[in-house]
């Protein structure tokens, strides 16, 4: 049931809003990175390595620089100096090498050089006239098997190097080998790589001493310490803008070097540098999510009791980057067991580096387990939803601390009833509609909820409009929209009088758009810094306005956008642009500031998100046609503050999910490290024509624990667990067990 915050008559939190932003984008007003232009702007395009391991012996840029409208190119010896960035800092960056530093290449399409010229078109074809020769590595690692490996990035460790334990408690071990019924598989899932639609871009210039750099980026605050601290120039002297985004998926989280190219050629040439990444870039040189083996060991006592669960997984690793997978993150906490292991290791490739994809680690990782749980149902000969209420554990076992809020059995039930799964008939292949196999599968999710430090302004205006600030971001999840919604939740006054600046460093410091966290870090430096301003409205109110007839502060309330004396309707006091006017105010502000929770040592409550999802199938063997029908999703995630952008976010959250599952694979070429389908006819994703019916619901249980609105992330959760409740449906259809993703047609035509 709705809250009662949620359905109060000024209530702007928990209603289904459209996004205030709606316009700007569909009449095309809306900036993207590239859509920046300025006097005098140049165009660069970087050159890249065609190799994936090995040297620069020479290069030529001979031909390039005679080329019509080339200004520059750009190698390691004229481009000016980089500074790199300290493995101590906290800043989010996956490639600290900083582009063109030497004459090592790394992974195929590695930055060699940067051409820079009057127009697009005669920087692109001087860019093909730079000829470098090398000396290669001739057989580079991009295999998709990964050997054991740890703490060496050869991969060449022998299969018996013992791991440390990232989580353990109890004899998983001695407990599995004496298990009544015991799972013991391994799960793969491929390379994957962000195929946003908005290219990543930089957009750079310099003043002579300072740089602003409109970015595609999900972090401006962090953008901005980056790029100062590897141009070697103070963060005040650096401006990151980046008004709005089009999408990012983690892709964008990461400083990418191109960017420091951007910013160097403005510097040098004194004039604007726009540098866009063509596709094919994006699949070399700005991230991706890394291939993963996972074993899961699962023993379990006859009616079903887990008494064993081991996680192993590899996943694999640039030369460049201390990236880490972590697909063991849920497993800790997710189902209750007294034995419990969890280890992991990575395996060095010739690849460019990996980076945080849409819930990384817990979705790959969920899919592992959720998969094994479903064998370890059919080993049992049990409902898998049984199975997983049989499971569910009292408190958090991997920190021995209670769960600040979990409804994961009302998830799993209330999606049990809206999909039907008491008319599941257990029998592969046994359920029909025609000549159609129907499978059904489900999967839990799970997805972390933290806060990371925010700050935030908030000014009430003589024109009666109320301003919101922050350097945060919104990359098409609704951040303008939610805030505010928020604002106008705690000032009354109407969400279209509200308006968002975001997206640049020279406003308050903002979270960064990643891991499910904004919305929920922005809520208390929101709400402090509105109190802040209210007060000094009531302040005002009390000092200028002849109508409260010098009534103090203590006398006075504001509600609905209006001071009033305590005790009286709102509609009996004033308008607070009318206080304004009254004390000849232009405007009061409030600033706010909130701490994280993301890295507590010792926190007294476990903050996740939960959810199910159910999936049906149609196999139709005849014409080697596999579908997703229609899917349920129920999601625990505390008070949805907007349901319709909500429902948005997984919506597109299963989307995804079904690429996964059925589409996404990044192939490399063995000779060179090359990715061979970069581009959007080869690499496939799902569209609107494999995208089912969905019908997605929201548990209202505020987590009043994280924030005063009890509100958690909603990007991540609908991502993870997808993949392995549209495999555990396949299996129910065809007998086909997939634990090599994405599913291959070929391997159903076989059982078929």
């Amino acid at each position: 049931m709705p809250s009662d915050a949620a359905t109060a008559p000024h209530a702007a939190v928990g209603r289904a809003t459209v996004r205030v932003d709606g316009p700007l984008k569909v009449s095309g007003a809306a900036r993207y990175t590239s859509d920046f232009h300025f006097p005098g702007m140049l165009y660069a395009v970087p050159v890249g390595a065609t190799i994936a391991s090995g040297t620069i012996a020479a290069i030529d840029t001979r031909a390039a620089e005679a080329m019509p409208g080339v200004r520059k190119v750009y190698t390691r010896h004229n481009i000016g100096k980089f500074y790199r960035v300290p493995t101590s800092s906290k800043a989010l960056i996956n490639e600290r090498r900083p582009p063109l530093d030497d004459d090592a290449v790394h992974y195929y399409g590695q930055y060699i050089a940067l051409v820079v010229a009057d127009t697009f078109e005669h920087a692109t074809a001087a860019a093909r006239k730079v000829k470098a020769s090398y000396s290669a590595v001739t057989n580079p690692n991009v295999s998709t098997s990964l050997a054991p490996a740890m703490g060496d990035a050869s991969g060449k460790l022998p299969a018996n190097e013992p791991r440390q334990p990232d989580s353990e408690r109890g004899d998983p071990d001695a407990a599995f080998a004496s298990a009544s019924v015991q799972v013991d598989h391994t799960y793969n899932t491929p390379f994957e790589t962000h195929s946003s639609i908005e290219l990543h871009a930089s957009v750079a210039t310099f003043d002579g001493v300072r740089f602003t750099l409109y970015e595609t980026t999900q972090a401006v605050m962090n953008s901005r310490q980056l790029i100062a601290q590897m141009l070697g120039v103070p963060t005040e002297d650096v401006r990151i803008v980046t008004e709005f985004l089009g999408t990012g998926f983690g892709g964008k989280g990461s400083v990418w070097p191109h960017s420091l190219l951007a910013a160097a050629a403005a510097r040098d040439l004194r004039q604007p540098v726009k540098l866009v990444l063509t596709r094919e870039e994006t699949f070399e040189c700005v991230g991706h999510r890394p291939h993963t083996q996972q074993r899961i060991r699962l023993g379990a006592t006859s009616d079903g009791k887990l008494v064993s669960l081991r996680h192993d997984f590899i996943y694999s690793r640039a030369r460049l980057t201390e990236y880490r997978e972590n697909c063991g993150e849920s497993s800790s906490f997710m189902y209750s067991t007294p034995n419990l292991r969890i280890t992991s290791a990575f395996a060095g490739r010739d690849t460019g580096v990996a980076t945080t994809m849409r819930g990384p680690g817990a979705v790959p990782g969920m899919y592992a387990l959720e998969s094994a749980m479903d064998e370890l149902a059919v080993a049992l000969k049990m409902d898998p939803v049984e199975l997983r209420l049989k499971n569910e554990p009292a408190i958090d076992e991997s920190k021995n601390i209670p769960f600040s809020s979990r409804h994961l059995k009302e998830c799993l039930t209330t999606g049990a009833e809206k999909f039907g799964w008491s008319r599941r008939k257990p029998e592969i292949g046994s359920m029909r509609d025609g000549d159609v196999i129907l499978g059904w599968g489900v999967a839990a999710c799970t997805w972390m909820a933290a806060r990371i430090p925010a700050q935030a302004s908030v000014m009430f205006n003589a024109d009666g409009s109320v301003r919101v600030a922050s350097a945060t971001q919104d990359i098409g999840t609704g951040t303008y929209t939610v805030l505010a919604q928020m604002v106008s939740q705690l000032t009354g006054v109407t969400v279209d009088r509200v308006k968002v600046v975001i997206g640049d460093t020279t406003l308050p410091p903002g979270p960064f758009s990643g891991g499910s966290m904004a919305t929920a870090s922005l809520v208390p430096a929101v709400a402090q810094a509105a109190r802040e301003a209210i007060g000094r409205l009531l302040a005002a109110a009390a000092e200028g306005d002849s109508h409260f007839d010098k009534a103090s502060v203590a006398q006075l309330d504001f509600h609905q956008g209006r001071v009033h004396r305590k005790g009286q309707q709102p509609n009996e006091g004033r308008s607070f642009e009318d206080v304004l006017a009254a004390a000849r105010l232009g405007h009061v502000e409030g600033h706010g500031k909130s701490a994280g929770t993301r890295d507590e040592e010792h926190p007294a409550y476990s903050t996740h998100s939960f959810g199910a999802h159910f999936v049906e199938v149609a196999w139709q063997p005849e014409i080697a046609r596999l579908r997703v029908n229609r899917a349920v999703t129920v999601i625990d995630a505390g008070r949805i503050i907007n349901p319709l952008m909500g429902r948005n976010q997984i919506e597109g959250a299963v989307t995804m999910g079904i690429g996964m599952a059925l589409f996404e694979e990044t192939n490399y070429d063995a000779r060179n490290g090359m990715p061979v389908n970069s581009n959007l006819a080869d690499y496939i994703m799902a569209t609107h024509a494999d995208t089912p019916p969905m019908d997605v619901i929201f548990l209202d249980y505020p987590d009043t624990h994280l924030n005063e609105m009890g509100a958690r992330g909603i990007g991540e959760i609908g991502l993870a667990g997808i993949a392995a409740a549209i495999t555990n449906a396949v299996y129910h259809a065809t007998g086909v067990r997939v634990r090599d993703l994405p599913v291959h047609i070929e391997d159903l035509l076989i059982a078929a």
